[in-house]
């Protein structure tokens, strides 16, 4: 059974001004829809055809094009996932006490998070994971990702794609302003559920 490339639930253009519409029409219907094709021709023909994406990734001895590719196919799905139009503001509920549990405050996350995100060498991405009923900050290279068993080595419930191709055409090289727009469209509810889910 081949991956598919998740539709959207929001249209290119409605996470403007923070994510331009080009920007995402290319991002969503050119990469992940190519890590979604390589992905299913990396797998045809072998036991992971018939696995999900997270017991594919979890596997050992992962062939380069199944964890470059698998990586971007699970990767891109959270990233348009925990975003929204309707996103920002602060997180509520058990979120919160559990951002304040591991980091202080949320301000002090953000702090953090935006840092790994900064400061991540070339292309890679910047994690929230819950591990072992803690959060944790991390960030990797690539297209790697906790799941792997890379950085935080813990369930992915918020990330943040710093590749170039995430952000270049209305930010350039000004990664760290792409970095605190991304706040402004994270939508906290789907956050909370993929908490909720990793438990």
């Amino acid at each position: 059974m081949a991956f598919e490339l998740p539709k959207l639930n929001y249209s290119y253009d409605a996470l403007d001004p923070h994510i331009d519409a080009r920007t995402m029409e290319i991002h969503h219907s050119k990469h992940h829809a190519g890590y979604t094709s390589k992905l299913n021709a990396a797998i045809e023909g072998t036991v992971d055809a018939e696995k999900s994406i997270e017991d594919i990734l979890s596997g050992d001895n992962l062939s380069a094009g199944v964890r470059n590719n698998g990586g971007g196919f699970y990767n891109h799905g959270l990233f348009w996932d925990i975003m929204s139009p309707n996103g920002g503001g602060d997180p509520a509920g058990e979120l919160a006490e559990k951002i304040n549990e591991a980091f202080g405050s949320f301000e002090e996350f953000k702090t953090k998070f935006s840092n790994a995100a900064a400061t991540q060498f070339g292309s890679g991405w910047a994690w929230l994971c819950l591990k072992d009923g803690k959060l944790e900050v991390c960030s990797t290279p690539n297209q790697d990702n906790p799941v792997m068993g890379y950085g935080c080595g813990g369930t992915p419930i918020l990330g943040i794609d710093v590749w170039e191709h995430a952000y270049y055409l209305n930010y350039q090289n000004r990664r760290p302003d792409y970095i605190n727009a991304f706040f402004n469209v994270v939508d906290w509810d789907r956050v909370t559920a993929h908490m909720n889910n990793a438990k």
